[in-house]
C-alpha cells in the first residue's frame, strides 16, 4: 500500500523476507516486529546476536590495518621515551573537540606535557595554519598532531617538517593525490588506505591510535617500569560516542559499539563536563543519540560557531567543578545567541533558494553571512528542499562556504576535484558534508562545476520523493512495551535510522503552536484511541495547515516513535514527518 503525502512524497513500505522474519523470530525469541525490523535492515542471521549486543571486543580490528599507524605510534613512543612535549592541533567542531580531549586526557595520565591550539573560525579559519604551528613550536612543542584536520595542510605541515617539527595527522576527510610531507599521515579515507575503516570520524580514528598506542607500551611493559596505571580506554568510549554520533557517520560496524557503550559510558557520568552539559539540559531520560546529536553537541559546537572556540575542548578535559559549570553555562549561552543568529539569517537565505529551488545544486550566497552558522543554515535548506545545499558568505574578494549533501552526491570528493582544478582556493570534506574557500569571481565557475557533477548522477537511483516507512502501526501502539521492544535495535544513526511508521485514519481534536515553530497536536483514531503527536520546525510549513483543530478531515501521519519523561512521568508520543489525506 502506498501513499501520495501533502508533500508530494511517495510513501513506500520496505520490502523484506517474510521467512527470514519468521527464522528471525524463532531462532532468538524475539516479536513480530523487531524480526521484521531486521529482516528489513538484511541483517545476517549470523550477526543477529552481535547486532543487538555490540561490543567493542567483538568488532574492533587491527589498528594497524590502517596506513601510517605503525609509524605514528613508534613515533609517539620515541616522544614519550624522551619527553618530549606533545602538541595537539584540534578542530572547533565537536568532533574536533572530542578528538582532542580524547588525546589529552590519555597523555595527562601518562604525565606528558601536551599543548593544545583550537583555531578561531573567523581569525583561523579551518585547519593548520603557519601562525599557529609557529605558536606550538615557540611553546616547546617537538611533534605536532593534528586531529579531524591536517590531511590537505600542505604548507604549514611542510613548514613544520623545514623547521624540524614532525606532524602526525589523524583524520577522516577525504584526501588528495597529493599528501603533505607529514612524518605520518592516519586517515582511513586516504585514497591509498586499504583498511575499509573509512566510516570512522576523527574520534573513531583517534581511539583506534590510542589503542594501538596502548597495546605497545603495554608491550613494552612501559606502565609497571614507569610506575603508571595503564589508562582504561574503554572510560574514554563517552568522548568517542560524542564525536561519533555528531559528526553523522554511519551508525555501522565499530561505530556501532563505540555509540552503544559509549552511552553507557556517559550514563555513568564519570565526565565532569559532560555530566554539567547534561545537567543543563534538564535531561531526564536515559541517554540516547538524540540527546548527544541534538542537545549536548550543539551546545559543545556553539563555542566554536559564535563564541570561544577552545570551550569545547576546555569542557571536555577539566577536573574543576566552578570552571566546568562556568564553561557549561557560556556554551548554553552562546547556542541561544546561535539560535537567534541562525533564526534571522534563515529567512534570508530561504528567500534566495525559493527563486532558485529548481537548480538541482542549491548555491547560495550574501555578504558577511555569519561563517559560524552557515553550515546549520545549509543543512537546513538541503532538508527543506532535499537538494544538495552550498552556501558562501561574501566579503569584498573572497568567500567561505560551508555545503551539505544527500545520498548520492559526494560533496566532499566534488570539493577535492575543484580544489584540483583550481576553481577553490581550498577546502575539504566528506561524503555528506564540506567547506571551501573561493574567490569572488570563481563562484559562478563553482557553481557550473558542481551542477555538471551532479547532473551525471543516476538521478532515478537517488529516488528523491521516496519516503520509505518500516510498518504501519495502530494507535496503540504508543506505549513503553512497544517503545522498547523497538529501542532493541537501536542505537539510531545513519547506517541504522530510527524506525518511521505510518499511523491510519487520525482526526485532530487539539492542536497548538509550541516554542514559536513546533506545532502539538491530539488526535484520536477510529476507536477513539488518542495519540499525542509533534511536528517539529513546521510552523510556516507544507504541514502547518492540516495540523489544525479547524481541519475535519482523516488525516494518515508518518514518523517515529519518542519517550517523553517529566517529573519522573514517562510517555511516548509520535513525532510527524510527514501527513497523508485518507
Amino acid at each position: 500500500m502506498n501513499f501520495a503525502s501533502v508533500s508530494n512524497k511517495n510513501w513506500i513500505f520496505k520490502k523484506y523476507n517474510n521467512n527470514k522474519a519468521l527464522q528471525i523470530s524463532e531462532k532468538f525469541s524475539l516479536k513480530e516486529i523487531t524480526s521484521r525490523l531486521l529482516a528489513i535492515r538484511n541483517i545476517k542471521i549470523e550477526d543477529i546476536n552481535l547486532f543487538l549486543n555490540p561490543t567493542i571486543k567483538n568488532t574492533m580490528p587491527n589498528p594497524f590495518k590502517i596506513s601510517d599507524m605503525q609509524k605514528a605510534v613508534s613515533r609517539i613512543i620515541t616522544a614519550i621515551d624522551n619527553n618530549e612535549t606533545l602538541g595537539v592541533f584540534g578542530d572547533y567542531d565537536v568532533d574536533g573537540a572530542a578528538s582532542t580531549a580524547l588525546l589529552v586526557k590519555y597523555f595527562k595520565s601518562l604525565k606528558l606535557n601536551v599543548k593544545t591550539y583550537i583555531p578561531d573560525r573567523k581569525k583561523d579559519g579551518y585547519g593548520p595554519n603557519i601562525f599557529a604551528f609557529n605558536h606550538l613550536m615557540d611553546n616547546g612543542c617537538k611533534i605536532i598532531i593534528t586531529v579531524d584536520c591536517g590531511t590537505s595542510s600542505i604548507e604549514p605541515i611542510n613548514h613544520a617538517q623545514k623547521n624540524g617539527v614532525d606532524v602526525i595527522v589523524l583524520d577522516h576527510h577525504q584526501s588528495d593525490i597529493v599528501l603533505p610531507k607529514a612524518h605520518s599521515i592516519v586517515n582511513p579515507n586516504r585514497i591509498d588506505d586499504n583498511s575499509n575503516l573509512n566510516y570512522l570520524c576523527a574520534a573513531g580514528v583517534c581511539f583506534m591510535f590510542l589503542v594501538a598506542l596502548n597495546n605497545k607500551l603495554k608491550n613494552l611493559n612501559w606502565f609497571s617500569k614507569n610506575d603508571t596505571t595503564e589508562p582504561n580506554l574503554l572510560n574514554s568510549l563517552d568522548l568517542v560516542c560524542l564525536g561519533t554520533v555528531c559528526d553523522v557517520v554511519p551508525l555501522v560496524d565499530l561505530n556501532r559499539a563505540i555509540v552503544s557503550q559509549g552511552l553507557k559510558i556517559i550514563k555513568k557520568r564519570s565526565n565532569l563536563g559532560l555530566k554539567t552539559l547534561y545537567d543543563i539540559c534538564n535531561i531526564e531520560n536515559q541517554p540516547n543519540t538524540y540527546h548527544v546529536g541534538y542537545l549536548l553537541g550543539p551546545r559543545i559546537n556553539a563555542g566554536g560557531r559564535v563564541g570561544k572556540s577552545s570551550y569545547g575542548v576546555e569542557l571536555l578535559t577539566s577536573n574543576n567543578s566552578q570552571e566546568t559549570y562556568k564553561i557549561a553555562n557560556e556554551l548554553n549561552n552562546y547556542n541561544i545567541e546561535r539560535q537567534n543568529i541562525e533564526k534571522a539569517l534563515l529567512t534570508e537565505v530561504v528567500e534566495q533558494a525559493e527563486k532558485n529551488k529548481n537548480d538541482p545544486v542549491l548555491f547560495l550566497y550574501g555578504s558577511s553571512w555569519h561563517e559560524g552558522v552557515i553550515g546549520i543554515i545549509a543543512s537546513r535548506i538541503k532538508d527543506k528542499y532535499n537538494k544538495p545545499t552550498f552556501i558562501i558568505s561574501l566579503n569584498e574578494s573572497e568567500g567561505k562556504g560551508s555545503a551539505r549533501s544527500i545520498y548520492g552526491f559526494d560533496v566532499g570528493s566534488a570539493i577535492i576535484a575543484a580544489l584540483q582544478q583550481g576553481t577553490i582556493m581550498k577546502g575539504g570534506g566528506h561524503k555528506m558534508a564540506g567547506g571551501f574557500s573561493i574567490k569572488r569571481d570563481r563562484i559562478n565557475e563553482f557553481k557550473d562545476f558542481l551542477i555538471k557533477r551532479f547532473n551525471k548522477i543516476n538521478l532515478e537511483n537517488l529516488k528523491l520523493n521516496d519516503f520509505y516507512l518500516d510498518a504501519s502501526i495502530s494507535p496503540n501502539a504508543l506505549n513503553e512495551e512497544f517503545y522498547n521492544e523497538i529501542s532493541l535495535l537501536s542505537p539510531f544513526g545513519q547506517g541504522n535510522l530510527e524506525p518511521t511508521f505510518v499511523i491510519e485514519d487520525l482526526k485532530i481534536i487539539n492542536a497548538s503552536i509550541v516554542g514559536d515553530k513546533h506545532i502539538r497536536t491530539i488526535m484520536h483514531g477510529k476507536n477513539g484511541e488518542i495519540v499525542k503527536a509533534i511536528a517539529f520546525n513546521s510552523k510556516g510549513g507544507i504541514l502547518e495547515g492540516y495540523l489544525s483543530s479547524s481541519n475535519k478531515k482523516k488525516l494518515n501521519i508518518a514518523g517515529k516513535l519518542s519517550r517523553n519523561t517529566w517529573q519522573g512521568k514517562k510517555s511516548i508520543e509520535f513525532i510527524i514527518q510527514d501527513i497523508a489525506l485518507k
